[in-house]
């Protein structure tokens, strides 16, 4: 699933699962190298997590806000009903192994 600048934050205040969000770019090679794992984890977790995309040249917005100066950047948020809160971040390319352990934590 791929958000913009104007459907992430509707996604993070309505959806009830953990919300991984991946900040990339098309011209990032790092960032071409986790979309395979990260579409991978997507149908894995699908039940338990919405796993999520957002390119930072089109919504430059979204990265802005939340501070993501170098990508790919993975945010997790988490709706306790209250207020969104990011309870995850890893800059930078993770692996698999690193990836699964954010959404791990945030399954917590």
């Amino acid at each position: 699933m791929h958000l913009t600048d104007d459907t992430l934050q509707e996604t993070i205040k309505t959806e009830k699962r953990p919300i991984f969000v991946d900040f990339y770019a098309d011209w990032c090679g790092p960032c071409v190298a986790a979309a395979p794992i990260i579409d991978k984890l997507a149908k894995e977790f699908q039940d338990k997590m919405l796993i999520t995309k957002l390119n930072v040249d089109e919504n430059p917005r979204s990265a802005q806000q939340y501070g993501v100066m170098s990508i790919p950047t993975v945010l997790v948020f988490k709706n306790d009903g209250s207020e969104p809160k990011i309870v995850g971040k890893q800059i930078g390319f993770a692996g698999e192994a690193g990836y699964r352990s954010l959404i791990d934590e945030a399954l917590q």
